[in-house]
């Protein structure tokens, strides 16, 4: 059996490092990329069955425009957006691009092959449920909110705190906590 081949395109270096293991140890070919530039060179040499991208990265490519590219340069490869700044419109959008499917971050190994075995048997993301039943928590949207004004400030904790009206503290205490789950 030919080994499946999978691209991790994520600019952060230890969860792309991190993910990229956990497939091989799932019997994956895995390459880490750190940019589109890589990612596309990568997809032209190997033709992979799946890629895996962020949608914020650093540099002139956002994950939007590789799966742009991808689904030009790579077919028949399974793309999953994957993201910790996701909402509904963010995910039309990658999907209207040519992404398979699109999964919230933390996402690991185990969620990402799921992921892909659901495209591949052409069930419907989510096993089979309907999108709109698919609401996230008002501690989700919180947490993914904070990230959003946070990464729009540049990681400068005061402004973001000043921007959604928080004390300083109280932000950096919301930031210590993980992300909720859904």
């Amino acid at each position: 059996m030919t080994p499946r081949i999978a691209l991790v395109v994520d600019d952060d270096e230890v969860f792309r490092q991190r993910l990229s293991r956990a497939l091989a140890d799932r019997g994956w070919v895995a390459h880490p990329c750190q940019d589109g530039a890589e990612a596309m060179r990568l997809a032209a040499e190997q033709s992979p069955d799946l890629a895996v991208v962020d949608l914020r990265l650093a540099g002139p490519m956002t994950g939007l425009d590789i799966v742009r590219e991808m689904r030009m340069a790579a077919p028949g490869a399974c793309i999953l957006m994957l993201t910790g700044y996701g909402s509904i419109a963010t995910a039309l959008i990658a999907t209207k691009l040519g992404a398979d499917h699109y999964l919230n971050k933390p996402a690991d190994a185990d969620q990402v092959v799921a992921a892909y075995e659901r495209v591949r048997m052409g069930v419907e993301p989510g096993g089979g449920e309907s999108h709109e039943k698919e609401v996230p928590s008002l501690a989700r949207v919180e947490w993914e909110h904070i990230q959003r004004v946070l990464a729009d400030c540049d990681g400068n904790i005061s402004q973001a705190a000043k921007l959604l009206g928080l004390h300083r503290r109280s932000l950096q205490r919301k930031l210590l906590k993980y992300p909720p789950r859904t």
